[in-house]
């Protein structure tokens, strides 16, 4: 009746290449639909007579509740096994998706595109694949499998923003939004691999008796981890701003909303390779270093970007030099996590640090409507953007890369 882990010998569904095939899928049908949301901004806000406002304090509560959601996605999936949990998010991911073509109303837009489809993500979204990987692939396998697990949600990004553009050219936002929520579904066959065991069938050892509340009150008073989630927050704000707010910004300057389009795909594209090569330099540099880098290269393009006239070779450029950086700082720090505590919560933990990413998208992607609506401008949050780039350049730089003692005394 119950499943056998024994790495002696796995069913054929269980082999590292299956699991990691499912999982990239997933990735790349849960973060594509999601990442393309911000091409739905003006027909929604037009059709509806809504500000920007209002559709940027949607998704910006989507994020928020999306985080708040992960760590306890990451405790239920530590505890009971990912498949459950991917299952359970992509039916509210559906639904959300499916209500928001009759979200006629501001409430409506935050109860699908905000409550449901933030609850949807926390369920999932990659944070959920790559806790699977790190439970269910062989430790050679981790830091890579980390980075491609990332870099297929990148490549959902690079697919769905044109494809979004040929469904809003093609039959409009209700039939693009409902497309999109029946290509969520194909997630649930796909979970069925990442199964992970329960609490009750792990091996006996440190990282299974320690429980969920001794685990976060380690981590917490860990120093070098609270940097780390510190660092990511910025993370979250750059990347939902630009994500949500950079099509309708290249449209204030001149350009046309299919540039925003290419934009957002090029930085899908590019940042494959960003977070392939994440993975792989987390096993051969020190990660805070990586994480440093890419924070403060962040602040450099953006600088550049906002500074130059606006045309649709920078702007492309800028979304390829973006996604070099965009979610490549995902492997070196779920890779931190791992070493600093191990993998019995590492789906816990890390849905921690995105917690803090996702308080940093809320703000980005709130603040950049709410700005603009005031000020008729972004300028204020792209200069933010660079500032915290910078700080959390130097605040990821103190970080201790090695096992906390526990591990160290009694390794699992």
């Amino acid at each position: 009746m119950s499943t056998s882990f024994s790495p002696s010998k796995p069913a054929p569904w269980r082999d590292p290449i299956v699991i990691l095939i499912c999982g990239c899928l997933i990735a790349a049908i849960g973060f594509g639909p999601r990442s393309s949301l911000g091409l739905f901004l003006t027909p929604m806000s037009r059709e509806h007579g809504w500000g920007r406002d209002i559709f940027a304090l949607a998704l910006a509560l989507q994020m928020l509740l999306w985080g708040a959601g992960q760590p306890i996605a990451g405790a239920i999936a530590d505890r009971y096994g990912a498949a459950r949990v991917l299952i359970a998010g992509t039916l509210l991911y559906t639904l959300g998706l499916v209500l928001m073509t009759y979200s006629t109303t501001p409430g409506l837009l935050y109860l699908s595109a905000g409550v449901l489809v933030g609850f949807g993500l926390s369920g999932s979204s990659f944070t959920v694949v790559i806790g699977a990987f790190g439970k269910l692939m062989p430790p050679e396998w981790r830091s890579l499998s980390f980075g491609m697990g990332t870099a297929a949600g990148s490549f959902g990004q690079f697919l769905f923003s044109p494809l979004a553009i040929a469904l809003l050219t093609g039959g409009g936002w209700q039939t693009a939004l409902l497309v999109f929520a029946a290509l969520v579904l194909l997630m649930i066959p796909l979970a069925l691999p990442l199964a992970t065991p329960t609490m009750e069938t792990r091996q006996a050892g440190a990282e299974r008796q320690q429980s969920l509340k001794h685990a976060l009150s380690e981590a917490f008073s860990h120093r070098s981890y609270v940097l780390l989630v510190i660092g990511f927050f910025t993370c979250g704000f750059q990347l939902f701003f630009i994500t949500v707010h950079l099509p309708a910004y290249l449209v204030d300057r001149g350009l046309t909303v299919t540039v925003g389009a290419w934009t957002l795909a090029a930085i899908g594209l590019f940042n494959i390779i960003g977070s392939l090569g994440a993975g792989w330099l987390s096993d051969k540099m020190p990660k805070r270093y990586i994480l440093s880098g890419i924070y403060f290269t962040r602040s450099v393009a953006t600088l550049a970007f906002i500074l130059l006239p606006p045309s649709a070779l920078s702007a492309v450029i800028f979304g390829a030099i973006m996604g070099l950086l965009w979610l490549s700082t995902v492997p070196p720090t779920n890779g931190l996590v791992a070493i600093m505590f191990g993998t019995r919560w590492l789906t816990t933990l890390a849905g921690v640090a995105f917690f803090s990413h996702q308080v940093g998208g809320f703000l980005g992607v709130w603040l950049g409507g709410l700005l603009f609506e005031r000020t008729g401008s972004y300028d204020v949050v792209w200069w933010l953007a660079i500032l915290l780039g910078i700080i959390s350049a130097m605040v990821n730089l103190p970080i201790v890369e090695k096992p906390v003692q526990r591990l160290a005394v009694a390794p699992a």
